[in-house]
């Protein structure tokens, strides 16, 4: 079950079964040597191999260091052979000196040992990195969010994801890395078809193969694209029957990228400018109800003005229930909260409406105005710096 986990997550680094811990080598003795030694015998046979890997927090020890540190464990039972390049077995000790850098304490705060059993996903981090893409834009998602949002979603082999305003793609990106089948729309006609000017420094225009379908095959997972198209997401476009085992989308896009045009003084979706995020909400959560599976996800951001907010505001709808509602701030009075709702019954004709009977309705309608409350900041903040620069 751990290793499984492992496989997918993108936060956690390693994992270890504990074999002993405390504040100091005494204590770490003391607790090894009332672990069951029965547990302990599988992994430490005679025909076996193994090495044992010391890792500090927040402090650098010299290579000596290291070697009397693992001598010092000559009390437990090894009897296998040691092997630094292919060991069938891995032992950790990891020492934690705190978090301040500039007050690293001579001993460990806390010490562990225990059995490697398997290494998180943050590679993916780095080899799906924005930097290192072909195609991207001035609001596409980071790697990190993308796999945490597909994670969220649960998306695996096989399935059929949809992010309705794909942006650059970097959600499908991540999708299609577990094996998902992935498709898009969006209003913006120059970024589907990816022309138009460059948001890379040094490049004034988008070259003739900057698209999505590019960056997936890019990773490998050009078989997996279905396509995207230019679609505007407060009108009708799919059949009833179209459906969906995953919907995952960043609604934060509409924002940022509005921002952006404001900023440069251009803009491609004029219509996207009247269409009020409370109504994106509805239609977002309603076209998830009758276009996700039974047992399907939708994933997608929140923006929030955080002076004001409160659970109360998270749209509702009677198909979808609220799985995990998780903040990441963004400034001290604005932040984005990652939504993930499953939907758990078919929709009925009354449940298209029943949002404007939910007391929820009205303080969600506040979020019409983030806008104006994220601009009204800015200017707070930049008067405030301007007043300490004096």
């Amino acid at each position: 079950d751990i290793r499984r986990v492992m496989s997918r997550t993108i936060c956690g680094k390693s994992s270890f079964e504990l074999w002993g811990h405390g504040t100091t080598t005494d204590e770490l003795r003391t607790s090894l040597l009332k672990y069951p030694a029965e547990n302990m015998a599988p992994y430490l046979q005679q025909n076996s191999t193994y090495k044992i890997n010391v890792y500090t927090f927040n402090k650098t020890l010299v290579f000596n260091n290291r070697i009397q540190k693992i001598d010092a464990l000559d009390f437990l039972p090894f009897k296998g052979t040691v092997n630094l390049k292919d060991p069938e077995h891995i032992f950790c000790l990891l020492e934690d000196y705190g978090s301040d850098p500039n007050d690293i304490p001579e001993e460990p705060f806390h010490i562990y040992f225990g059995r490697w059993i398997a290494d998180g996903q943050r590679e993916l981090i780095r080899s799906y990195s924005v930097k290192k893409r072909h195609f991207i834009g001035n609001t596409s998602m980071d790697a990190r969010l993308s796999f945490i949002m597909a994670n969220h979603a649960k998306v695996k082999a096989d399935d059929l994801v949809y992010d309705p305003f794909v942006g650059t793609g970097s959600l499908l990106v991540a999708c299609s890395h577990f094996g998902a089948y992935v498709c898009g729309t969006d209003i913006d006609y120059n970024t589907i078809h990816g022309i138009g000017k460059a948001s890379r420094k040094n490049q004034k225009w988008r070259g003739p193969d900057e698209n999505i379908r590019a960056n997936l095959r890019q990773y490998g997972t050009e078989s997996l694209y279905v396509d995207v198209m230019v679609s505007d997401a407060s009108k009708p476009v799919w059949r009833t029957n179209a459906q969906f085992d995953a919907i995952v989308t960043d609604l934060d896009y509409i924002f940022l990228c509005f921002i952006s045009q404001c900023s440069s003084g251009e803009s491609h979706v004029p219509v996207s400018m009247a269409y009020h995020l409370s109504d994106i909400f509805a239609d977002l959560l309603n076209f998830a109800a009758h276009h996700l599976v039974l047992g399907g996800r939708l994933v997608y951001w929140l923006p929030i003005y955080r002076p004001e907010y409160c659970e109360e505001m998270v749209p509702l709808h009677p198909c979808l229930t609220l799985i995990s509602n998780c903040e990441q701030t963004l400034s001290s009075h604005t932040s984005r909260r990652l939504i993930t709702m499953e939907k758990t019954k078919e929709p009925e004709d009354s449940d298209r409406l029943s949002h404007l009977a939910d007391p929820r309705f009205t303080p969600y309608q506040g979020h019409n105005s983030f806008r104006e409350k994220y601009f009204s900041g800015l200017t707070k903040k930049n008067r405030k710096d301007a007043k300490n620069r004096k």
